[in-house]
């Protein structure tokens, strides 16, 4: 077990944790007397020395390659104990440090020029539509859901998010909205359905979820006024009323934030207003971690508030008419995407293989974790491009949530779901 016993003997403050090496032997790590948090086993001599060179990496890869098993307790569970005192050993000046170097180190990884996007996109987001509409909602919104109420199923809190989001983009009949991020065309739609006089542009760089979304318009007899197009923010030219992005921030990085901002400044009208959604740390910079990088999101980047606020001062080009922190709600979004996932794992297994189960569940549950104990949270920041772009109590949000709440429960359900109109 060198050099990871004695690195665990010092790391574990918090919890149990049981580890049985490749030769059986167990080494217990923290409180012996409370019950244990997760028992795993490692069945490769070198994975001790993997282990504890890079943990943030190897742990993901181990669990993906089969040669890290768990005996007793969850995934989960093993994560949060994970996370619970790596959240002691963040607040130490030196791992402070060590963070800033990192970010340093990485910062060519989310240097995201156009074509490097595309890539990226294509890796994870051009995966088979099928695979999506195994755990998604019937929608496909792959962001954050809403859930007002304890105990909401996917579906109503991902449509409660919907009209949440269309409630503060606070709408006038006639206006033009870019949907910067646009993905199986879930929001547009949406948009577009409730807001009869309304034209919304989608952007995306995924060919497949342009084809879904293009073809759902169409069914829907939306095409005139719905567009999807697969193209970069930056090569956008056109002016809008309203600028939606939802979970896409996450791929701009670090150097292209000045860039981003600058365009959605470009795009608004002069009474235009802006609702942007995305991942966040809660926390000091932690750093994305480098598995999850490399195997799921390549060039992603998440910010922290004191990263996004500069830029929306500078100038005074924006103003920030409404901040709204969800805390937990993503938590609750990917516990529900896993327990889909897990009901319908044989399916997956079938489409791709069992290594590739392993992986995306050690995706899901490795962020349910990092919203639970790791720091991370969702922001919505509302901006206008004038002070009195938009009302200046925020009664509206609500009076418009309360409306489209009302016309959802008696619309009648769309003619074609996405998981319809994408081919497996």
């Amino acid at each position: 077990m060198f050099p990871l016993d004695p690195l665990l003997r010092r790391f574990v403050r918090q919890g149990h944790l049981l580890v049985t090496d490749h030769r059986g032997r167990t080494h217990h790590y923290g409180d012996k007397a409370r019950p244990l948090d997760a028992a795993v086993r490692l069945h490769d001599a070198h994975l001790p020395w993997r282990l504890a060179h890079n943990p943030a990496y190897h742990l993901g890869q181990a669990f993906t390659d089969g040669v890290l098993t768990l005996d007793e307790g969850s995934l989960l569970s093993l994560l949060g104990l994970v996370l619970s005192n790596t959240a002691e050993l963040n607040k130490t000046r030196a791992v402070r440090l060590l963070y800033k170097l990192d970010e340093l180190a990485t910062l060519p990884a989310v240097v995201n020029r156009i074509p490097g996007s595309r890539r990226n996109a294509a890796h994870h987001y051009d995966l088979s539509g099928a695979l999506f509409a195994l755990f998604l909602d019937s929608d496909r919104q792959y962001s954050c859901a809403y859930f007002r109420a304890e105990g909401n199923d996917l579906e109503t809190a991902q449509l409660a998010k919907k009209q949440h989001i269309a409630a503060k983009l606070f709408i006038h009949p006639g206006q033009h909205v870019l949907d910067i991020g646009s993905g199986w065309g879930g929001l547009a739609l949406y948009l577009a359905r409730h807001y009869p006089t309304v034209r919304v542009t989608g952007l995306t760089l995924s060919a497949e979820q342009l084809q879904a979304s293009t073809e759902r318009a169409r069914q829907l007899g939306l095409s005139d006024r719905v567009t999807f197009k697969l193209m970069d923010y930056r090569q956008e030219n056109g002016v809008y009323d309203r600028i939606v992005s939802v979970g896409m921030f996450e791929h701009v990085g670090k150097p292209h934030f000045g860039t981003f901002f600058d365009k959605v400044a470009a795009l608004l009208k002069p009474k235009g207003a802006a609702l942007i959604h995305t991942i966040a740390y809660q926390t000091p910079y932690g750093g994305i971690n480098p598995w999850l990088r490399r195997n799921i999101f390549p060039g992603a980047y998440l910010p922290g508030l004191s990263q996004l606020i500069p830029h929306l001062e500078k100038k005074r080009r924006f103003w920030l008419t409404d901040l709204e922190n969800l805390r937990l709600h993503y938590a609750y979004t990917l516990a529900a995407w896993h327990e889909r996932f897990q009901s319908n794992r044989e399916r997956i297994a079938q489409l791709y293989d069992e290594r590739f189960c392993r992986m995306w569940e050690f995706y899901l549950q490795s962020c349910e974790a990092g919203f639970r104990w790791g720091g991370l949270t969702v922001l919505q920041l509302q901006i206008a491009a004038a002070i009195d772009a938009l009302p200046i109590t925020r009664d509206y949000i609500a009076e418009e949530e309360a409306r489209l709440r009302a016309a959802d429960a008696v619309l009648t359900r769309s003619p074609i779901a996405p998981s319809q109109a994408v081919s497996g």
